[in-house]
Order: structure tokens, then C-alpha cells, then sequence
């Protein structure tokens, strides 16, 4: 894949971040961060202001992607931003019609993406949920308010090494979609991370929903747009989807930058999740912050030791039935 084709996938993909009209200052602050930690080597600083500044314009893009599997390929990252923090909304479902025009393709092709980020975006975080019967004490300043839903019994304390397990599992199979070139490998990393958390609160006694668990994310610092355009971002330097446009699909893309990140997020994830709600939800929205960005450091100097792990996972591991299991849900 050529440096201007990198550079109009990464532009449609920013433009699919702001067509909800409705991002707030941090979540713009998030983009932004991201964008600097990738901009050595596309420029996605510059990108962000082209988009935000409409110097970057969807037919310019879309013109700069003669191939039709690229076409198509922009379209699902689109369509993965858009639904990255939940089902889009009016603005968004506008946007993903007028570029799906640009870039000539026909109702099935779009249908077809739509419907795999629909139900991985609605993938249920467990079991269809209880009637609400009673209400815990609030989370502290800052933080979701505790939820409405049954108490579960408590996490017995000799289970703590069942949750690490658990935490460790999520890690390696997130690490092992991010090396995969499909669109929907990267689609399903964060709804695997909010099943992780839910299933974590539970186990501490707290029946949650995706509201509840997209706020606690929000306050370790945890944008899902921006963690999912990070991803696209890693993939696009590393090269992983132009095996997806060489449609090179079952390969696993050895060498990408920044493989398996996703491996220490969603063990940072995991693990100050767990604290939380073993503490009893009392940590506040900076202690949230500086556990998660302490225990990234930690989980990355684990990333060499499970690196076989993660890899084989990717050898193995099949998309298509995580995609299935989130239709069937």
C-alpha cells in the first residue's frame, strides 16, 4: 500500500471520529493524543487538522483510492469508528451513506460491513439481564453512578487466581485479533474488553450494563474511538491491512508496529477493574487514571513473555465465529 493510500484511509477514518457532531473537548484532546503518538510516520497530527480545518475533503480521499478493495476496506474502518463507543447515531449513519457514494459502492458491499460492527457493537456482555431490585451507594465524584440490578454473590477471595486467568485470556486473544489483517479483528477488541470488565464487576457482586462499563473506561482515561483509531493507526504503519487489501485475509502479519498493544490494554484494563470493584468502587477518577497508566507499563513488559501465546492464538483463531456468536447473542 502506497503512502497516499495510508494517508486517505487514515483521513476517511477521521472523518468517521468527528461526523457525530457531538465530540466533546476530551474526547477531541483523546484524538489528538493519538494522533501524536502516530504522526512520525503518517502525520496524523496534520491529518486531524486537515479533517477538522475541511482542507482533507471525502471526495479527495476517496479519489485517492483507485483500488475497489481498498474502497471497500475504507468503508469498514469507517464504519468501525462510527461504532466504536455504540450503535451510531443519525449524523453518523448520514456520513457512512454519503462516503459509501464516494466510494462507489453498492448497497450490499455496505450493508455487509454495517452488519458485522452492528452486532459486535451490541455483542451482550452476558446473560439477558435481571429485573432491578435494588441500589448500591454511588461510585464517588466523577464515576458512574453504581447500577441498578441484583447483587451476585461476592468473588470468593481463593477465585482471585480464576480472575487472573480470566484477565490473562482476554489479553492474549486481543493481542492475537490486533495481528490479524480483517477490519472485524479490530472491531472486536473493545466489545471483548467491556465483556471482560462486566464479567469482573459481576464476580465482585455488581450486575452492570455497557453504560456502566464505558464510563468506568472513560475514567481510567480510555477513550474507545480513540483506542480504536490507535489500532487502525498501528495497522496502517505496519502494513497489516494492505495483506487485507492483497486479500492475503487468513495470514497472520508478523512484524507489525505496535503488535499485540492490545494485549497490555486489556490487561491494564482487567486488572485496575478488578481493584475497583474488590475495593468497593472507591477509587476516584485520578487514582483510575494513574493505576491504568501504571499497569500499561506493567503489561507491556509481560507482552515478550506471552508473545508465543498471542501468536499461536493468531494462528488459530477465527473472526468470523466471534462475529457469529455476537449475531446469534
Amino acid at each position: 500500500m502506497e503512502r497516499p493510500e495510508q494517508t486517505a484511509l487514515m483521513s476517511i477514518a477521521l472523518m468517521a471520529a468527528f461526523a457525530d457532531g457531538s465530540k466533546s473537548e476530551d474526547e477531541r484532546a483523546q484524538v489528538r493524543r493519538v494522533a501524536d503518538s502516530l504522526s512520525a510516520d503518517l502525520n496524523t497530527a496534520a491529518l486531524v487538522q486537515d479533517v477538522l480545518l475541511g482542507r482533507t475533503t471525502m471526495t479527495a480521499a476517496a479519489h485517492a483510492l483507485p483500488r475497489p478493495e481498498l474502497r471497500q476496506l475504507a468503508f469498514e474502518l469507517a464504519v468501525g469508528v462510527c461504532d466504536a463507543d455504540g450503535l451510531r447515531n443519525g449524523q453518523e449513519t448520514a456520513f457512512l451513506a454519503q462516503l459509501g457514494e464516494a466510494l462507489g459502492l453498492g448497497r450490499p458491499q455496505m450493508d455487509g460491513s454495517t452488519s458485522i460492527a452492528d452486532a459486535l457493537a451490541t455483542m451482550p456482555l452476558d446473560e439477558p439481564p435481571v429485573a432491578p431490585q435494588s441500589r448500591a451507594a454511588s461510585a464517588g465524584p466523577g464515576l458512574p453512578a453504581a447500577p441498578e440490578g441484583v447483587r451476585v454473590a461476592a468473588q470468593p477471595a481463593g477465585d482471585a487466581a480464576a480472575l487472573d486467568g480470566m484477565i490473562l485470556n482476554y489479553s492474549i486473544l486481543n493481542g492475537a485479533l490486533e495481528m490479524l489483517p480483517q477490519s472485524a479483528a479490530s472491531m472486536a477488541i473493545i466489545p471483548l474488553q467491556m465483556k471482560m470488565v462486566y464479567r469482573i464487576g459481576k464476580a465482585h457482586g455488581y450486575t452492570l450494563d455497557r453504560g456502566h462499563v464505558t464510563d468506568l473506561l472513560a475514567a481510567m482515561g480510555v477513550g474507545l474511538t480513540g483506542q480504536y483509531l490507535e489500532d487502525i493507526g498501528r495497522k496502517l504503519i505496519g502494513g497489516l491491512f494492505g495483506k487485507a487489501a492483497g486479500r492475503m485475509m487468513g495470514g497472520l502479519a508478523r512484524g507489525a508496529t505496535g503488535a499485540a498493544f492490545s494485549f497490555a490494554t486489556t490487561y491494564a484494563l482487567g486488572q485496575v477493574a478488578r481493584q475497583y470493584y474488590a475495593g468497593g468502587r472507591t477509587m476516584n477518577a485520578q487514582r483510575l487514571k494513574d493505576a491504568y497508566a501504571s499497569m500499561v507499563g506493567q503489561a507491556r513488559g509481560l507482552q515478550a513473555q506471552y508473545m508465543p501465546q498471542i501468536e499461536q492464538q493468531a494462528r488459530t483463531v477465527d473472526i468470523s465465529r466471534i462475529v457469529q456468536m455476537a449475531r446469534a447473542s
